[in-house]
């Protein structure tokens, strides 16, 4: 699920993994359509950290295939396995078209933040902001009742719907994200221990 943090791009993809020895990268895929993306000549804005030396560079296709159902990538000026060890876990953004459609699943932090958050049709809280990170992106919520911070991870999984419309995002969180869940009651200590031969017995 893609959100774009600067409004006027979109996210399509992370680069995940070096392949191969002459510079090509798997690439895990936020678009539907990889193909009419991933032409040659097409140009991508890097997210990386500040400390790596693509931070504010841009990245061109050379070549995008299929290999093994896998996506792969090729991109000008990364002709090895290091050049392209130096670009894992980037993500890339594209500027969106302003007349073609917005991808499925791909929503702008501003459509996602004061959205109501709405578990089993109750409200359980509000998103605050979004953050984008390399391995996912996170959104914010402030619980209601005592304002805490929740980190929900924004996939499917755990966010199935989002209705900008409606103004709310539906989740399905795991046990103890938005609350914590009970300890075990401790064993009673007079309770019978188990063990084999059956039960015990004393003599007179």
């Amino acid at each position: 699920m893609a959100t774009n943090p600067a409004g006027t791009q979109l996210r399509v993809g992370r680069l995940v993994k070096a392949h191969g020895l002459k510079g090509a990268l798997k690439l895990e895929l936020y678009t539907d359509d990889p193909d009419g993306r991933f032409v040659p000549g097409a140009t991508f804005t890097l997210q990386v950290p500040e400390a790596s030396p693509w931070h504010g560079k841009t990245v061109t296709v050379r070549e995008f295939r299929w290999m093994n159902s896998h996506p792969v990538l090729f991109l000008e000026d990364v002709n090895d396995r290091d050049a392209a060890e130096s670009l894992v876990k980037a993500i890339l953004w594209i500027d969106q078209d302003a007349e073609s459609p917005a991808e499925d699943d791909a929503w702008f932090d501003h459509q996602l933040v004061g959205l109501d958050v709405v578990r089993d049709g109750d409200r359980v809280g509000r998103v605050t902001r979004v953050d984008h990170l390399p391995a996912q992106d996170l959104l914010i919520v402030q619980r209601d009742g005592d304002d805490a911070e929740i980190l929900v991870p924004f996939v499917k999984a755990i966010v199935p719907e989002v209705d900008v419309a409606a103004g709310r995002v539906i989740v399905t969180p795991p046990a103890g994200l938005f609350e914590e869940l009970p300890a075990d009651d401790a064993a009673p200590e007079d309770a019978a221990v188990p063990h084999d031969g059956g039960d015990a017995t004393t003599e007179d």
